[in-house]
């Protein structure tokens, strides 16, 4: 999963060329992706159910900028407005992952963006029941470590000193785990080992407890990363975007249900032509995005705007793609085993990408390959 890589500063990681391209085709989709009407089961291998449309169809998404299709879709009316007469959207907001997977795995959720580990837990725990059919964010998570760890002997001198990750499995505390592996520092799921994690804490009071010194840092999705770096004073001493090809990693992805996809076809593809819509006006959109994703953000958690400096860097550090990248998902799966998070690493099936290509194609854009996990 990760390769040997150790950046000393908190320099942001400019976006370029990839992103714009991204841009581009997205744009070229939005033109007709208004054009795909419901009814049938496009892309999916299944005829489309006769079933009536639901009344409800339940979202769930995470309060942080890693989510920020999942914000701007819903604040101003993307899903909402891709759905047949008669159904709404309703919207469940979380904190981390693994609890939105619960609520996928208790049937309280249709779909959800989540990170990638804990739709891979959902995938195995259901046997095939939750499905990925779309990307939705590369980047914006890393390990930030306070200024005299850093400048110490690093990493050796995590040793006998707790970081923090959002929750215990989620996306962020499986790749902080195997990233520490890999430097031959240990850890438990029971807690304990040589590096303690506090996944328990939340990445709010975990900000604090950095500030207080009473953690050397943590990984952290954006924005807390940026809060880490800079209300923290810290060092960003591990970006995940430097550990993986090309430097992009799924960080959310959006799931449903199988049993939404099989009833209701529909649907799911009326979802995934809101995110289209949402990831293309975010790209198109560069000047303006920042600032909308961040009131959007401060109206689901009712709290303050993000701080400028905060905002502004924590931009940098982010992507916003349709692409799954199947090939890191299955590195995921296989460090969740290492791990001991799950018992098996075979993932084949989880990516159901035929309703988001149907799109594409229409639109003359580039599909979405769903490697050997299909």
């Amino acid at each position: 999963m990760f390769g040997e890589t150790l950046l000393r500063s908190s320099a942001p990681r400019r976006r370029g060329t990839r992103r714009a391209a991204t841009s581009v085709a997205l744009l070229a989709t939005s033109v007709v992706v208004g054009a795909c009407g419901s009814g049938t089961a496009a892309g999916t291998g299944a005829t489309a159910s006769t079933q009536p449309d639901p009344s409800t169809v339940n979202l769930g998404y995470l309060v942080n900028l890693t989510h920020a299709p999942a914000l701007i879709g819903v604040s101003q009316g993307f899903f909402q407005g891709a759905m047949p007469t008669g159904t709404t959207v309703k919207t469940t907001t979380f904190s981390a992952g693994p609890a939105e997977s619960e609520a996928l795995l208790g049937g309280t959720l249709d779909a959800a963006f989540v990170g990638p580990s804990p739709a891979i837990n959902a995938f195995i725990k259901t046997k095939g029941k939750v499905l990925i059919v779309a990307g939705t964010a590369s980047g914006g998570a890393g390990l930030v470590v306070s200024k005299s760890v850093a400048d110490g002997n690093f990493p050796a001198d995590l040793a006998g000193k707790t970081l923090s990750s959002p929750q215990l499995g989620n996306t962020q505390d499986i790749a902080l785990r195997t990233w520490l592996a890999t430097k031959g520092l240990a850890t438990s799921v029971n807690g304990g080992g040589q590096v303690t994690i506090d996944s328990s804490s939340g990445n709010s009071v975990s900000l604090q407890n950095f500030k207080a010194g009473k953690i050397a840092g943590g990984w952290v999705p954006e924005p807390y990363e940026s809060e880490f770096i800079l209300q923290g004073k810290g060092t960003l001493a591990v970006d995940e975007a430097s550990l993986w090809p090309n430097g992009q990693f799924p960080t959310t992805v959006l799931v449903v249900t199988q049993n939404l996809l099989q009833n209701h076809p529909d649907i799911v593809r009326d979802l995934i032509k809101g995110l289209v819509k949402s990831v293309n006006w975010i790209n198109s959109n560069e000047s303006a995005a920042p600032a909308a994703v961040n009131t959007a953000l401060a109206a689901s958690t009712g709290g303050k705007l993000l701080k400028p400096d905060v905002l502004a860097l924590a931009w940098t550090h982010l992507s916003f793609v349709l692409n799954p990248f199947a090939s890191d998902l299955q590195t995921d799966a296989n460090s969740a085993v290492k791990l001991g998070f799950n018992k098996a690493s075979d993932i084949k099936g989880i990516l159901a990408l035929g309703p988001l290509n149907a799109i594409l194609s229409v639109a003359g854009a580039p599909t979405v390959s769903a490697g050997s996990l299909g």
